[in-house]
């Protein structure tokens, strides 16, 4: 998969012929609200089941629904960053189809008239960045979830997701690959945590998607017959679909069948997408504007008011970090993918130097907080003291190799990096007079290598930098070793 997921383009090669994967994603992101988009009622993830109910969402007859306006705000708030276009009136539709934790019988959500048009997003991918367009972004009410592993005979239906606010964020078919699925995905998720309309959080649900996948001869403009494979709540999940679901068409295709439009699931323990239902059209679901519900309307004053509480957004503090820090674009992008991340850097930049911060944060920083699992919320290092630990550096009290032990060790509840220098015994020794007492002792017991190094063998320096430093158990000041050794061996 990882092999798959960083080539520049996703080829499939069946007898000499080559085909391009066509992709388009419908994500769907939880609305960061304490409340749910027709009802107050609360939108706790882990709550006990049926306890964030209300008759509304329970669809009592008799119950109309009310439009939460801070739903409204997020959703303007995520379409100004994602550089679409805001509609002044848009309107709320039903969409009629049955599923038992759907207690309506339709959800209420947009279709011609959706609150956000069309946008776009910049990918920062390994071979270059890309655009991708947005066509939509349209609010609806989430169903409730069908539980089957409870009883064994039985469907239990828990309604605390009903009614919960959702933005639907729909791609143009732009996608090529399983490398620009995750840099999409990636970068949606990193919009909406700065913007704060959307957690991103994958495992509660928060962020799930339906993956659009066709395939077509390489050189064709025609689009082939798309699946829509439902539901997917991982990246990683998302790019095993399109890799099975592009060859499974491939494989069709090269046997002389057709592409049936449908709906297919992906099974994550056998890696394979299988058929769930012919796939709908918008006339199967009757949509008709909701009888229940005005017209949602509002002035261009409205959205810059919101316009202008918009933050500092990741393309514009990638830029500022090239800018102000002199930072490479790739360091600036691992810096600004995460909000939290870019919090961190620029918490330890304010006591120590930019570049060495980004080599520690995105080296020895993010290596252990793998190792752990951990975001970096949690990280066992504070800002401060990783800043500390990098002045440490600058300032000669230890070397840049004793700083990966003192790391080690503060990790192990957010020690401050003197004390543990103290402690442990690991200043670096940058007194020049006991260093030359060092360097005489290594040169006097290595007399044949120091004659080999006079006739010309320029090359044993580095064994006697080495020697130094093995003596001193790695205290000695690499930089003083070089300049008496030098002198020494003249």
């Amino acid at each position: 998969m990882d092999e798959v997921s960083k080539k520049k383009e996703y080829l499939i090669d069946r007898n000499g012929k080559k085909y391009e994967v066509v992709i388009g994603l419908e994500v769907h992101a939880q609305v960061l609200s304490e409340s749910k988009l027709f009802s107050t009622s609360p939108t706790k993830f882990g709550a006990e089941a049926n306890t964030q109910v209300s008759l509304v969402d329970a669809a009592f007859p008799g119950m109309l629904p009310v439009i939460n306006e801070f739903c409204i705000k997020q959703a303007i708030k995520t379409g100004i960053g994602l550089n679409a276009k805001i509609n002044n009136k848009s309107i709320f539709d039903r969409k009629n189809y049955f599923y038992a934790d759907l207690p309506q019988g339709y959800q209420i959500s947009q279709y011609k008239d959706p609150i956000v048009g069309e946008g776009s997003v910049v990918l920062d991918l390994t071979s270059g960045s890309k655009t991708v367009g947005i066509e939509r972004l349209h609010l609806e009410q989430d169903a409730g979830k069908s539980i089957h592993d409870i009883d064994p005979k039985n469907t239990l239906v828990d309604l605390n997701r009903s009614g919960v606010a959702l933005m639907e964020i729909v791609s143009k078919p732009d996608l090529r690959s399983p490398e620009e699925v995750n840099a999409y995905v990636k970068k949606l998720r990193s919009i909406m945590r700065y913007l704060g309309t959307c957690d991103g959080n994958m495992q509660e649900g928060s962020l799930r998607a339906d993956v659009n996948v066709s395939v077509r001869k390489q050189g064709e403009d025609k689009y082939g017959t798309r699946c829509e494979i439902k539901n997917v709540n991982s990246i990683k999940f998302m790019q095993m679909a399109i890799v099975h679901e592009a060859n499974r068409q491939v494989d069709i295709l090269e046997e002389g069948g057709k592409i049936d439009q449908e709906t297919r699931l992906f099974d994550t323990k056998k890696n394979e997408t299988r058929s769930m239902r012919s796939k709908e059209d918008a006339h199967d679901y009757r949509y008709f504007p909701d009888p229940d519900l005005l017209p949602l309307e509002f002035d261009n004053a409205y959205v810059e008011k919101i316009r202008k509480e918009i933050p500092e957004l990741p393309d514009e503090k990638k830029s500022r970090f090239i800018e102000k820090f002199n930072l490479s674009s790739y360091e600036a992008n691992i810096l600004v993918s995460d909000l939290d991340t870019s919090k961190y850097f620029e918490e330890v930049i304010k006591n120590s130097d930019v570049k060495n911060s980004a080599n520690w944060i995105t080296g020895e920083l993010f290596a252990l907080l793998n190792d752990k699992n951990l975001e970096i919320t949690e990280s066992p290092i504070s800002a401060k003291n990783l800043s500390n630990l990098i002045n440490l550096i600058k300032d000669g009290t230890i070397s840049g190799k004793i700083a990966k032990t003192v790391f080690e060790l503060m990790s192990d509840g957010d020690k401050n990096p003197i004390d543990v220098v103290r402690e442990k015994g690991l200043e670096q020794e940058s007194n020049p007079k006991e260093l030359e007492k060092l360097i005489e002792k290594v040169i006097s017991e290595n007399q044949d290598k120091v004659k080999e190094y006079k006739s010309g063998k320029e090359k044993l320096f580095g064994f006697f930098v080495g020697q130094a430093m093995k003596v001193s158990g790695g205290k000695a000041n690499p930089q003083l070793v070089n300049e008496i050794l030098k002198k020494k061996l003249k």
